[in-house]
């Protein structure tokens, strides 16, 4: 599944093996979120995470930064 972009935000849904393995992939993503200074809304159910993405201080719609945000957290799902 790719990124969708609805209600404002980009948003994807991310299924893992387990637990484990869903919280590995949001650490990672929180360092890059942190690094970039854009942190994402997201919410983790087991083996689930789901993202959405938009800047807040922009009025809560989609720039550049959520499409960078995204980029890279693609690149982490690339690599397993």
């Amino acid at each position: 599944m790719a990124w969708e972009e609805k209600d404002n935000a980009l948003y994807r849904c991310f299924k893992f093996k387990d637990f484990g393995e869903a919280f590995s992939f949001m650490t990672h993503v929180a360092l890059i979120a942190e690094l970039q200074g854009h942190h994402p809304t997201w919410k983790n159910t087991w083996n689930k995470v789901e993202i959405w993405l938009n800047t807040h201080d922009k009025g809560d719609i989609v720039t550049d930064a959520d499409r960078k945000l995204a980029a890279e957290i693609d690149k982490i799902t690339s690599k397993s």
